[in-house]
Protein backbone atom coordinates (compact mmCIF):
# COMPACT_ATOMS: atom_id res chain seq x y z
CA UNK A 1 0.00 0.00 0.00
CA UNK A 2 1.32 3.78 -0.34
CA UNK A 3 -0.40 6.61 0.63
CA UNK A 4 -3.14 6.77 3.46
CA UNK A 5 -5.42 5.03 1.34
CA UNK A 6 -6.07 1.47 1.44
CA UNK A 7 -6.36 0.94 -2.18
CA UNK A 8 -9.13 3.23 -2.26
CA UNK A 9 -11.34 2.07 0.55
CA UNK A 10 -10.71 5.35 2.90
CA UNK A 11 -10.74 7.82 -0.05
CA UNK A 12 -13.68 10.70 0.67
CA UNK A 13 -16.69 10.43 -2.06
CA UNK A 14 -15.24 12.30 -5.05
CA UNK A 15 -11.79 12.43 -3.81
CA UNK A 16 -8.74 11.48 -6.04
CA UNK A 17 -5.34 9.69 -5.00
CA UNK A 18 -4.22 7.60 -7.89
CA UNK A 19 -1.49 5.25 -6.73
CA UNK A 20 2.02 3.96 -7.80
CA UNK A 21 -0.12 1.40 -9.91
CA UNK A 22 -1.75 3.57 -11.71
CA UNK A 23 -0.85 3.43 -15.09
CA UNK A 24 -0.08 7.58 -14.91
CA UNK A 25 1.92 7.46 -12.00
CA UNK A 26 4.89 6.20 -14.45
CA UNK A 27 6.81 7.81 -17.97
CA UNK A 28 4.16 6.57 -20.83
CA UNK A 29 6.29 4.57 -23.42
CA UNK A 30 5.16 6.84 -25.67
CA UNK A 31 3.70 6.84 -29.40
CA UNK A 32 4.69 5.06 -32.76
CA UNK A 33 5.32 8.36 -34.60
CA UNK A 34 7.52 10.81 -32.03
CA UNK A 35 5.37 14.29 -31.44
CA UNK A 36 5.87 16.41 -28.94
CA UNK A 37 4.20 16.54 -25.69
CA UNK A 38 0.94 18.62 -24.82
CA UNK A 39 1.25 21.56 -22.92
CA UNK A 40 -2.05 21.20 -21.44
CA UNK A 41 -2.68 17.31 -21.53
CA UNK A 42 -1.45 14.18 -20.05
CA UNK A 43 -0.84 11.93 -22.50
CA UNK A 44 -3.42 10.03 -21.74
CA UNK A 45 -6.07 13.10 -21.62
CA UNK A 46 -4.77 13.58 -25.43
CA UNK A 47 -5.42 10.33 -26.47
CA UNK A 48 -9.22 10.21 -24.85
CA UNK A 49 -9.28 13.86 -27.10
CA UNK A 50 -8.27 11.89 -30.08
CA UNK A 51 -10.70 10.00 -29.89
CA UNK A 52 -13.83 11.85 -28.92
CA UNK A 53 -12.67 14.11 -32.41
CA UNK A 54 -12.36 11.10 -34.62
CA UNK A 55 -14.82 10.34 -37.29
CA UNK A 56 -15.38 6.68 -36.52
CA UNK A 57 -16.66 7.40 -32.64
CA UNK A 58 -19.42 10.40 -34.11
CA UNK A 59 -20.47 7.37 -36.09
CA UNK A 60 -21.49 5.38 -33.44
CA UNK A 61 -24.42 7.60 -32.93
CA UNK A 62 -25.65 5.45 -35.72
CA UNK A 63 -24.61 2.41 -34.53
CA UNK A 64 -27.03 -0.19 -33.64
CA UNK A 65 -26.43 -1.60 -29.99
CA UNK A 66 -29.39 -3.98 -30.11
CA UNK A 67 -32.39 -2.12 -31.57
CA UNK A 68 -31.60 -0.13 -35.06
CA UNK A 69 -31.41 3.47 -35.24
CA UNK A 70 -34.87 4.33 -36.40
CA UNK A 71 -36.91 1.61 -33.68
CA UNK A 72 -37.00 4.33 -31.43
CA UNK A 73 -35.05 7.45 -29.74
CA UNK A 74 -34.64 6.10 -26.64
CA UNK A 75 -32.79 2.96 -27.39
CA UNK A 76 -29.08 2.76 -27.05
CA UNK A 77 -26.76 3.24 -29.79
CA UNK A 78 -23.07 2.42 -30.22
CA UNK A 79 -22.68 5.95 -29.26
CA UNK A 80 -24.38 6.19 -26.02
CA UNK A 81 -22.81 2.58 -25.09
CA UNK A 82 -19.43 3.89 -25.04
CA UNK A 83 -20.42 7.09 -23.10
CA UNK A 84 -22.26 4.98 -20.38
CA UNK A 85 -19.04 2.36 -20.38
CA UNK A 86 -17.22 5.45 -19.96
CA UNK A 87 -18.55 6.65 -17.13
CA UNK A 88 -18.43 3.34 -15.15
CA UNK A 89 -15.17 2.95 -16.58
CA UNK A 90 -14.22 6.52 -14.22
CA UNK A 91 -16.18 5.87 -11.13
CA UNK A 92 -14.21 2.12 -10.97
CA UNK A 93 -11.00 3.88 -11.78
CA UNK A 94 -11.23 6.79 -9.20
CA UNK A 95 -12.08 4.02 -6.30
CA UNK A 96 -9.69 1.45 -7.37
CA UNK A 97 -6.68 4.95 -7.67
CA UNK A 98 -6.29 3.78 -11.05
CA UNK A 99 -5.57 6.52 -13.78
CA UNK A 100 -9.07 7.58 -14.73
CA UNK A 101 -8.15 9.30 -17.75
CA UNK A 102 -6.84 6.05 -19.18
CA UNK A 103 -9.77 4.35 -18.63
CA UNK A 104 -11.91 6.78 -20.36
CA UNK A 105 -10.00 6.47 -23.72
CA UNK A 106 -10.38 2.87 -23.52
CA UNK A 107 -14.03 3.19 -22.50
CA UNK A 108 -14.50 5.54 -25.61
CA UNK A 109 -12.44 3.80 -28.54
CA UNK A 110 -13.42 -0.10 -27.30
CA UNK A 111 -16.27 -0.13 -30.08
CA UNK A 112 -14.79 1.92 -33.21
CA UNK A 113 -14.58 -0.64 -35.25
CA UNK A 114 -18.15 -2.25 -34.65
CA UNK A 115 -19.73 -2.29 -38.16
CA UNK A 116 -23.45 -1.16 -38.96
CA UNK A 117 -26.14 -3.03 -37.23
CA UNK A 118 -24.33 -4.60 -34.28
CA UNK A 119 -22.83 -8.14 -34.32
CA UNK A 120 -25.50 -8.90 -37.27
CA UNK A 121 -22.74 -6.73 -39.29
CA UNK A 122 -19.94 -8.22 -37.64
CA UNK A 123 -21.54 -11.96 -38.32
CA UNK A 124 -22.17 -11.11 -41.75
CA UNK A 125 -18.38 -9.36 -42.43
CA UNK A 126 -16.77 -12.26 -40.94
CA UNK A 127 -18.58 -14.95 -42.90
CA UNK A 128 -17.85 -13.03 -46.02
CA UNK A 129 -14.30 -12.64 -45.05
CA UNK A 130 -13.81 -16.10 -43.77
CA UNK A 131 -11.63 -16.66 -47.12
CA UNK A 132 -9.54 -13.62 -46.34
CA UNK A 133 -9.07 -13.28 -43.06
CA UNK A 134 -12.14 -13.07 -41.22
CA UNK A 135 -12.87 -9.95 -39.24
CA UNK A 136 -13.56 -8.77 -35.93
CA UNK A 137 -14.61 -5.63 -33.95
CA UNK A 138 -12.13 -5.82 -31.76
CA UNK A 139 -9.11 -6.35 -34.55
CA UNK A 140 -11.34 -3.59 -36.36
CA UNK A 141 -10.88 -0.78 -33.46
CA UNK A 142 -7.01 -1.27 -33.44
CA UNK A 143 -7.18 -0.85 -37.91
CA UNK A 144 -9.67 2.27 -37.04
CA UNK A 145 -6.69 3.76 -34.33
CA UNK A 146 -3.55 2.72 -36.24
CA UNK A 147 -4.67 3.24 -40.26
CA UNK A 148 -7.89 3.86 -41.22
CA UNK A 149 -8.55 7.44 -39.77
CA UNK A 150 -6.62 9.72 -41.69
CA UNK A 151 -7.08 13.48 -39.95
CA UNK A 152 -2.89 14.06 -39.55
CA UNK A 153 -0.48 15.43 -41.78
CA UNK A 154 2.21 13.27 -40.18
CA UNK A 155 0.61 9.83 -39.88
CA UNK A 156 -2.05 7.50 -40.11
CA UNK A 157 -4.41 6.47 -37.88
CA UNK A 158 -4.52 8.49 -33.98
CA UNK A 159 -0.84 8.06 -33.09
CA UNK A 160 -2.07 6.66 -29.37
CA UNK A 161 -0.24 6.11 -26.92
CA UNK A 162 1.29 2.62 -26.08
CA UNK A 163 -1.02 1.86 -23.03
CA UNK A 164 -3.79 2.96 -25.09
CA UNK A 165 -2.96 0.41 -28.22
CA UNK A 166 -2.22 -2.63 -25.47
CA UNK A 167 -5.51 -2.11 -23.71
CA UNK A 168 -7.43 -2.29 -26.74
CA UNK A 169 -5.91 -4.82 -27.89
CA UNK A 170 -6.11 -6.74 -24.76
CA UNK A 171 -10.00 -5.86 -24.08
CA UNK A 172 -10.56 -9.62 -23.80
CA UNK A 173 -7.58 -10.66 -22.06
CA UNK A 174 -4.32 -11.44 -22.72
CA UNK A 175 -3.89 -12.67 -26.44
CA UNK A 176 -3.09 -16.05 -26.57
CA UNK A 177 -5.85 -18.05 -27.73
CA UNK A 178 -6.81 -18.82 -31.17
CA UNK A 179 -9.79 -16.86 -31.11
CA UNK A 180 -7.74 -13.79 -30.73
CA UNK A 181 -5.77 -14.56 -33.97
CA UNK A 182 -7.18 -11.25 -35.80
CA UNK A 183 -5.69 -9.09 -32.80
CA UNK A 184 -2.34 -10.93 -33.29
CA UNK A 185 -2.33 -9.66 -36.69
CA UNK A 186 -3.27 -6.07 -36.85
CA UNK A 187 -0.46 -5.90 -33.56
CA UNK A 188 2.11 -7.47 -35.73
CA UNK A 189 2.36 -4.30 -37.76
CA UNK A 190 3.44 -2.25 -34.27
CA UNK A 191 6.18 -4.92 -33.46
CA UNK A 192 8.79 -2.44 -35.43
CA UNK A 193 7.79 -0.26 -32.93
CA UNK A 194 7.86 -1.98 -29.58
CA UNK A 195 5.72 -5.23 -28.30
CA UNK A 196 2.46 -4.78 -27.18
CA UNK A 197 3.44 -7.79 -25.08
CA UNK A 198 0.43 -10.01 -26.18
CA UNK A 199 0.56 -12.75 -23.05
CA UNK A 200 0.69 -10.47 -20.48
CA UNK A 201 -2.40 -9.05 -18.54
CA UNK A 202 -3.21 -5.29 -19.52
CA UNK A 203 -3.15 -2.47 -16.97
CA UNK A 204 -5.46 -2.00 -13.95
CA UNK A 205 -7.14 0.62 -16.61
CA UNK A 206 -8.00 -1.50 -19.19
CA UNK A 207 -9.18 -4.23 -16.54
CA UNK A 208 -11.60 -2.01 -15.47
CA UNK A 209 -12.23 -0.55 -18.61
CA UNK A 210 -13.58 -4.09 -19.90
CA UNK A 211 -15.22 -4.91 -16.89
CA UNK A 212 -17.28 -1.34 -17.31
CA UNK A 213 -18.49 -2.68 -20.56
CA UNK A 214 -19.94 -5.89 -19.47
CA UNK A 215 -22.08 -3.63 -16.64
CA UNK A 216 -23.17 -1.55 -18.82
CA UNK A 217 -24.16 -3.52 -21.60
CA UNK A 218 -26.33 -5.98 -19.24
CA UNK A 219 -28.30 -2.95 -17.28
CA UNK A 220 -29.11 -0.80 -20.29
CA UNK A 221 -29.99 -4.17 -22.52
CA UNK A 222 -32.55 -5.00 -19.60
CA UNK A 223 -33.76 -1.29 -19.90
CA UNK A 224 -33.74 -1.35 -23.98
CA UNK A 225 -35.58 -4.81 -23.78
CA UNK A 226 -38.14 -3.51 -21.15
CA UNK A 227 -38.88 -0.80 -23.03
CA UNK A 228 -39.30 -3.02 -26.36
CA UNK A 229 -41.61 -5.39 -24.82
CA UNK A 230 -38.97 -7.90 -24.95
CA UNK A 231 -38.42 -8.03 -20.68
CA UNK A 232 -41.30 -7.49 -18.11
CA UNK A 233 -40.83 -6.57 -14.52
CA UNK A 234 -42.75 -9.64 -13.00
CA UNK A 235 -40.68 -11.67 -15.86
CA UNK A 236 -37.22 -10.80 -13.95
CA UNK A 237 -38.58 -11.98 -10.68
CA UNK A 238 -37.00 -15.51 -11.79
CA UNK A 239 -33.77 -14.08 -13.34
CA UNK A 240 -30.60 -14.22 -11.46
CA UNK A 241 -29.12 -10.34 -10.35
CA UNK A 242 -32.23 -8.83 -11.66
CA UNK A 243 -34.57 -10.93 -9.55
CA UNK A 244 -33.69 -9.79 -6.83
CA UNK A 245 -33.74 -6.01 -7.28
CA UNK A 246 -37.25 -6.41 -8.68
CA UNK A 247 -38.71 -8.21 -5.79
CA UNK A 248 -37.94 -5.53 -3.48
CA UNK A 249 -39.42 -2.57 -5.22
CA UNK A 250 -43.37 -2.15 -5.73
CA UNK A 251 -45.45 -3.50 -8.00
CA UNK A 252 -46.08 -1.13 -10.81
CA UNK A 253 -49.90 -0.26 -11.10
CA UNK A 254 -50.24 3.28 -10.59
CA UNK A 255 -50.00 5.41 -14.00
CA UNK A 256 -46.45 6.36 -14.99
CA UNK A 257 -44.76 3.85 -12.36
CA UNK A 258 -43.51 1.71 -14.61
CA UNK A 259 -40.79 3.62 -16.48
CA UNK A 260 -39.72 4.72 -12.90
CA UNK A 261 -39.42 1.28 -11.91
CA UNK A 262 -37.13 -0.09 -14.86
CA UNK A 263 -34.62 2.80 -14.53
CA UNK A 264 -34.79 1.82 -10.83
CA UNK A 265 -33.95 -1.86 -11.88
CA UNK A 266 -30.83 -0.85 -14.11
CA UNK A 267 -30.01 2.34 -11.64
CA UNK A 268 -29.84 -0.42 -8.55
CA UNK A 269 -27.80 -2.86 -10.65
CA UNK A 270 -24.94 -1.12 -11.95
CA UNK A 271 -24.59 0.08 -8.26
CA UNK A 272 -24.27 -3.52 -7.23
CA UNK A 273 -22.14 -4.45 -9.98
CA UNK A 274 -20.00 -1.37 -9.52
CA UNK A 275 -19.53 -2.48 -5.44
CA UNK A 276 -19.25 -6.19 -5.86
CA UNK A 277 -15.82 -5.32 -8.66
CA UNK A 278 -14.68 -2.61 -6.50
CA UNK A 279 -14.35 -5.05 -3.01
CA UNK A 280 -13.28 -7.95 -5.15
CA UNK A 281 -10.48 -5.99 -7.02
CA UNK A 282 -9.64 -3.58 -3.61
CA UNK A 283 -8.68 -7.56 -1.97
CA UNK A 284 -7.11 -8.38 -5.04
CA UNK A 285 -5.05 -5.51 -4.99
CA UNK A 286 -4.11 -5.88 -1.42
CA UNK A 287 -2.56 -9.62 -2.10
CA UNK A 288 -0.57 -8.44 -4.98
CA UNK A 289 0.68 -5.08 -3.26
CA UNK A 290 1.44 -3.57 -6.55
CA UNK A 291 4.46 -0.72 -6.75
CA UNK A 292 3.87 -0.28 -10.38
CA UNK A 293 1.94 -0.58 -13.50
CA UNK A 294 3.83 -3.69 -14.06
CA UNK A 295 3.30 -5.72 -11.33
CA UNK A 296 -0.15 -5.67 -12.01
CA UNK A 297 0.87 -6.74 -16.13
CA UNK A 298 2.77 -9.25 -14.36
CA UNK A 299 0.16 -10.96 -12.18
CA UNK A 300 -0.73 -13.65 -13.94
CA UNK A 301 -4.02 -13.32 -13.34
CA UNK A 302 -6.99 -10.25 -13.61
CA UNK A 303 -6.74 -7.98 -10.58
CA UNK A 304 -10.02 -5.86 -11.48
CA UNK A 305 -12.61 -8.50 -11.60
CA UNK A 306 -15.38 -9.38 -10.22
CA UNK A 307 -16.36 -11.81 -7.36
CA UNK A 308 -16.91 -15.58 -8.39
CA UNK A 309 -20.77 -15.68 -6.95
CA UNK A 310 -21.52 -12.25 -9.22
CA UNK A 311 -19.24 -13.54 -12.54
CA UNK A 312 -21.65 -16.86 -12.32
CA UNK A 313 -24.67 -14.44 -11.84
CA UNK A 314 -23.73 -12.28 -14.62
CA UNK A 315 -23.25 -15.15 -17.01
CA UNK A 316 -26.34 -16.76 -15.96
CA UNK A 317 -28.30 -12.93 -16.63
CA UNK A 318 -26.34 -12.81 -19.69
CA UNK A 319 -28.29 -16.15 -20.92
CA UNK A 320 -31.42 -15.13 -19.92
CA UNK A 321 -31.13 -11.97 -22.13
CA UNK A 322 -29.70 -14.27 -25.08
CA UNK A 323 -32.53 -15.95 -24.67
CA UNK A 324 -35.45 -13.39 -24.14
CA UNK A 325 -33.89 -10.65 -25.99
CA UNK A 326 -31.05 -11.04 -28.39
CA UNK A 327 -32.51 -14.36 -30.19
CA UNK A 328 -35.83 -13.29 -29.88
CA UNK A 329 -37.91 -13.18 -33.10
CA UNK A 330 -38.39 -9.22 -32.98
CA UNK A 331 -35.09 -8.87 -32.88
CA UNK A 332 -33.82 -11.51 -34.89
CA UNK A 333 -36.05 -11.27 -38.07
CA UNK A 334 -34.71 -7.31 -38.26
CA UNK A 335 -30.91 -8.66 -37.46
CA UNK A 336 -31.55 -11.53 -40.69
CA UNK A 337 -32.29 -8.88 -42.65
CA UNK A 338 -29.61 -6.67 -41.99
CA UNK A 339 -27.78 -9.09 -42.30
CA UNK A 340 -28.47 -9.69 -46.20
CA UNK A 341 -27.89 -5.99 -46.51
CA UNK A 342 -24.06 -6.15 -45.94
CA UNK A 343 -23.99 -9.71 -47.77
CA UNK A 344 -25.19 -7.70 -50.86
CA UNK A 345 -23.25 -4.99 -50.62
CA UNK A 346 -19.90 -6.67 -49.94
CA UNK A 347 -20.89 -8.85 -53.02
CA UNK A 348 -21.37 -5.56 -55.05
CA UNK A 349 -18.42 -3.76 -54.19
CA UNK A 350 -16.33 -7.07 -54.88
CA UNK A 351 -17.57 -8.12 -58.16
CA UNK A 352 -18.19 -3.96 -59.15
CA UNK A 353 -16.08 -1.57 -57.59
CA UNK A 354 -16.50 1.38 -59.41
CA UNK A 355 -19.92 1.42 -57.73
CA UNK A 356 -17.12 2.39 -54.35
CA UNK A 357 -17.17 6.31 -53.86
CA UNK A 358 -13.57 7.65 -55.52
CA UNK A 359 -11.61 7.79 -52.95
CA UNK A 360 -12.21 3.94 -51.66
CA UNK A 361 -12.20 2.74 -55.14
CA UNK A 362 -8.99 3.84 -56.18
CA UNK A 363 -7.48 2.48 -52.48
CA UNK A 364 -8.63 -1.09 -53.42
CA UNK A 365 -6.89 -0.54 -57.50
CA UNK A 366 -4.30 -2.74 -58.46
CA UNK A 367 -4.57 -5.20 -55.15
CA UNK A 368 -4.67 -8.99 -54.81
CA UNK A 369 -7.88 -10.08 -53.88
CA UNK A 370 -7.26 -10.80 -50.21
CA UNK A 371 -5.83 -7.09 -49.65
CA UNK A 372 -9.39 -5.97 -52.26
CA UNK A 373 -11.70 -7.66 -49.62
CA UNK A 374 -9.88 -6.48 -46.90
CA UNK A 375 -10.39 -2.63 -48.20
CA UNK A 376 -14.03 -3.28 -48.81
CA UNK A 377 -14.52 -4.87 -45.39
CA UNK A 378 -12.99 -1.61 -43.77
CA UNK A 379 -15.63 0.71 -46.12
CA UNK A 380 -18.20 -1.25 -45.26
CA UNK A 381 -17.76 -1.33 -41.29
CA UNK A 382 -17.16 2.27 -40.94
CA UNK A 383 -20.94 2.77 -42.32
CA UNK A 384 -23.72 3.94 -40.16
CA UNK A 385 -26.94 1.93 -40.00
CA UNK A 386 -28.89 4.55 -42.31
CA UNK A 387 -25.74 4.78 -44.38
CA UNK A 388 -25.58 1.20 -45.04
CA UNK A 389 -29.46 1.32 -45.97
CA UNK A 390 -29.00 4.21 -47.98
CA UNK A 391 -26.69 2.65 -49.97
CA UNK A 392 -28.56 -0.78 -50.40
CA UNK A 393 -31.28 1.14 -52.02
CA UNK A 394 -28.99 3.15 -54.35
CA UNK A 395 -27.87 -0.33 -55.60
CA UNK A 396 -30.36 -3.00 -55.22
CA UNK A 397 -34.33 -2.56 -56.44
CA UNK A 398 -35.24 -3.56 -53.06
CA UNK A 399 -34.40 -2.86 -49.05
CA UNK A 400 -35.53 -3.98 -46.16
CA UNK A 401 -37.29 -1.75 -43.76
CA UNK A 402 -35.76 -3.43 -40.79
CA UNK A 403 -38.29 -2.85 -38.54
Amino acid sequence: MDGNCAYGAELKPGARAPARYAAGAVRSRGRRFAEPDCPTRSPFQRDRDRILHSTAFRRLIHKTQVFVFHEGDHYRTRLTHSLEVAQIARTISRQLRLDEDLAEALALAHDLGHPPFGHAGERALDRLMGAFGGFDHNAQSLRVVTALERKYLAFDGLNLTWETLEGLAKHNGPIVEEMHAPVRKVIRALESWQSLEPARWASGEAQAAALADDIAYVSHDIDDGLRAGLLTLDGLRDAPLAGSIVAALPRAEAPGLRSRLTYEVTRRMITLLIQDMVQESRARLAALAPGSPDDIRAAGEAVVAFSSGMTSDLKALKDVLMQRVYRSRKVMDVMDDAEAVIARLFARYLSDPVVLPDTWRVAQEGLAERARARVIADFVAGMTDRYAIDQHRLLFDATPELR
